[in-house]
């Protein structure tokens, strides 16, 4: 028989939120990509996104306008400084069978020599002008080598004159090798190889050619002359470039981070209402089960 005296137990306390007012959130449900998306969370965070990845855009290409601005006054600067150098021998730059240097790109050199009109070929689809030509590709032989010397443009084969006879003296802008073309054939080479043209005109030979600026005696006014050599990638300012690159990347980079978003959010790892989807989701109680 229970002692009278003996306090009755406390009854349990009722199921309910936790004592300091905190609630476990519940994980969501794996669901498709596609209800993840369209979720009204997570179209208005696309929507910031996108204005944010619009916004980078543009100031990637003001970058690039800035580039290309800075970039052209630059090399106008370059122009004009290489035209006014005086000239130097060319053995001073480069020698036959040597490597050619990016930096020799636009060196003004003289070198003397005699053109030999029996190896003078035409080298076809080059633009002068907005015109679509062809060069006039001689070599000048001189004591050290053959030097490939790009005489200048003409429109048709035809128009290609013969070099002048005897000694020359010659100036101009240096200019590295191109990559071989097709075979030589028919007096037409499709590049300015010095590989391929030392099996034509023998050796040895400069890695790179010269573009003619002048001549003594001078040639006909037939082959219009060419401008200064430029390497790939001049006109365009490298520090600007490299901001609109970023920029782009951090475009880039703000929709991808919504798609990483949406994915988290199927997989049911997202944060937020479950009833945002207009569901509501079930959670179990403590011994497991699912109220009905």
């Amino acid at each position: 028989m229970p002692d009278p005296t003996t306090p009755a137990p406390a009854p349990a306390p009722a199921p309910g939120p936790a004592a300091d007012g905190w609630e476990v959130a519940s994980r969501r449900p794996p669901t498709t990509m596609w209800r993840a998306a369209v979720r009204p969370r997570m179209v208005a965070l696309l929507l910031l996104l996108l204005g944010a990845a619009f916004v980078c855009g543009r100031l990637g290409v003001w970058q690039l306008d800035r580039a290309q601005i800075r970039g052209a006054g630059a090399q106008e600067r370059h122009v004009a400084e290489q035209l006014a150098a005086d000239p130097v021998p060319i053995l001073d730059v480069l020698r036959p069978q040597t490597p050619f240097e990016g930096a020799d790109v636009a060196r003004k050199v003289s070198v003397e020599g005699t053109y030999d009109a029996s190896g003078q070929l035409v080298v076809p689809d080059r633009a002068h002008d907005g015109r679509t030509g062809y060069l006039v590709l001689t070599p000048l032989r001189a004591r050290e080598g053959v030097l490939p010397v790009v005489r200048g443009w003409v429109a048709q084969p035809d128009d290609a004159d013969v070099p002048p006879a005897g000694p020359v003296s010659v100036e101009g802008f240096l200019q590295a090798s191109e990559g071989s073309g097709a075979e030589i054939a028919d007096g037409r080479t499709e590049a300015i190889s010095s590989a391929q043209l030392v099996g034509q005109w023998g050796g040895p030979i400069w890695t790179g050619y010269l573009v003619l600026s002048s001549s003594d005696p001078a040639q006909s006014d037939e082959v219009a002359l060419l401008g200064l050599p430029t390497k790939p990638g001049e006109g365009l300012n490298l520090q600007n470039l490299a901001y609109a690159a970023q920029w782009w990347i951090f475009g880039t980079f703000a929709v991808l981070l919504w798609l990483r978003l949406v994915r988290d959010e199927a997989r049911g790892d997202g944060l937020g209402d479950a009833r945002d989807d207009g569901r509501d989701e079930a959670v179990p109680d403590a011994d497991g089960a699912r109220p009905a």
